[in-house]
This record gives C-alpha cells, structure tokens and sequence, in this order.
C-alpha cells in the first residue's frame, strides 16, 4: 500500500503521496471523478504514479469524500436530479477551481514543495476542473494531463439524465453556463502552452471521446510545437477507473494501472524538465 498523508488546505480534504525518498520535490495536483473512484484517498491509489519524483496531492471535490453530508452521496444524487448543470456540474467545477489557489498556498505551508509551477491532472469532472484552473490563468501551470475528461461541459450533462429521470430541459441561463464551460470552444485562453496529455478511454462515453480529440485538434492549432499535445488511447478503458462504489482505496484494476503506467512514464519526464512548455 502507497504511503500517503491526509490533511486539509484552505478547508478541502487531500490525500498526499510524497515523492520517492521524501524530502522537497515539484507538484502534481488532481482532482478526482464523480464516478469511481469517487474521492481523494480512492484517486490516490487508483493512481499512485509511483515512479514520479514529485508530490502528488489528490484534492477532494465538493460534497466528495470527507465533505460527504451524512457519509453519503444522497445530496449529491439529490442536487443532480434538482438540475444536473446548475446545481451540480457547474457548481461543482466552479467551487473547485475558486477554492484552488487558497487551497494550493495551504499545501506548500503544509508539504516541502518546491517552489515553481505546478502540474494539474484531472479525470472526468475533475477534468473541467483542471480545464477551468488552467483557463484562468492565475497558477504558473507547468504540464497537465486529463484522462476521459468532460471538455464540454454540455456532453457531460446528458449523462446525468438517468439520475433525473427525464431528458435535460435546456433555458437561456443552461446553455450560457455550457458555453462558458466549453473548453474546445476556450482553447485560445490556455496560454503559456504547457505540455498536454489527454488520456481518452476507448469505451469512454463516445461524446466525451469525439470532445476529446477536438480539444486536442484545438490545441495543436494553437501551439508552437504542436507535439507538445498528446493524445493516448487506452485499449478496454472505459469511463471510470474503479470499480463501484468508489468510495475507498482499493488494488489497481487492470485498467487503471494501465492509465497509471502512461502517466507515471509522462510526468517523470516533465518533472524532469524535458517537456518544453512552460508558464
């Protein structure tokens, strides 16, 4: 079992994962999926990256985790059903990423992270989160790797259906939220080019997959070095990486170690420097 550390920063729940070795080292942050595995601590062994010199801390997402009401996932199934974008996709991926730069100067109070940019990882939900960060330009940021990410909001909202028993009833304000949150259509506010991997399974949600590689295709039309943007297919992966419920550190599906290898292999060499962009 990978050693972590579990705290809070700014009032949101991690689980830390030091570098071999210990001591100050760069870091990676993610944000976990609503799907399994569903919480910080669950994300954290789903994907250890072991082999990474660098701190990977895994932040709890909005009612996730330790912020749970009652232990449960009933409120947030509740919020879903009440209306799956304005009172939970979107609140969620906005409260993560306001809550990150608080939350990012708790952690280097906290951990002996190096000074310099971070990396951001996210997955599914955790993904527009990353997407939104990064957009906002307020982190020096320096690579970021999504796997099966919602890069338009809108395609994530039609998974939610089942949770609300009807299809989505779509009003001015719902669709101005989905532009906003419409990172194909944002991908000219990534600046700084850092170095970008998109891991897409390939029996992800096929909206999320065609989302994907158009947000990939969007940003090697903007970068200087197009190669700098990645895109990886993973043979049998589909949308989670764990099995139900998620809620619990658990062994690595075959899957999962197999996204873990890719990612492990990517950020050791931008930790070490050998990817170009920088911001």
């Amino acid at each position: 079992m990978v050693e972590t550390i579990t705290g809070t920063a700014a009032g949101v729940p991690f689980t830390a994962v030091p570098p071999p070795g210990g001591g100050p080292a760069p870091l990676i942050v993610s944000w976990h999926m609503l799907d399994a595995p569903r919480t910080d601590a669950a994300f954290a062994a789903a994907l250890p990256m072991a082999g990474v010199r660098a701190w990977r801390v895994h932040l709890g997402m909005p009612m996730c985790g330790a912020r749970m009401v009652d232990g449960r996932v009933d409120a947030v199934v509740e919020l879903a059903r009440e209306d799956a974008l304005l009172s939970f996709l979107a609140p969620f991926t906005r409260q993560a990423a306001a809550e990150f730069p608080a939350a990012l100067a708790a952690l280097r109070a906290q951990l002996p992270i190096e000074d310099g940019p971070v990396s951001l990882l996210g997955a599914s939900l955790g993904g527009t989160v990353a997407l939104e960060v990064l957009a906002a330009q307020g982190i020096p940021v320096r690579s970021v790797a999504l796997v099966n990410p919602a890069a338009r909001i809108r395609s994530a909202v039609g998974l939610v259906d089942g949770l609300a028993g009807h299809p989505y009833r779509w009003t001015p304000e719902a669709r101005e939220v989905a532009r906003e949150l419409d990172f194909v259509a944002r991908a000219g506010e990534i600046a700084g080019e850092p170095p970008f991997l998109l891991i897409s399974g390939e029996r992800d949600h096929p909206d999320l997959r065609v989302d994907a590689a158009a947000l990939v295709d969007a940003l090697r039309g903007r970068y200087a070095r197009p190669d700098e943007v990645e895109l990886v297919t993973v043979p049998g992966l589909a949308h989670p990486l764990a099995d139900e419920p998620g809620l619990e550190p658990a062994p690595q599906s075959p899957v999962a170690k197999a996204v873990d290898e890719i990612l492990t292999t990517w950020f050791a060499r931008q930790v070490a420097g050998e990817g170009s962009g920088r911001r």
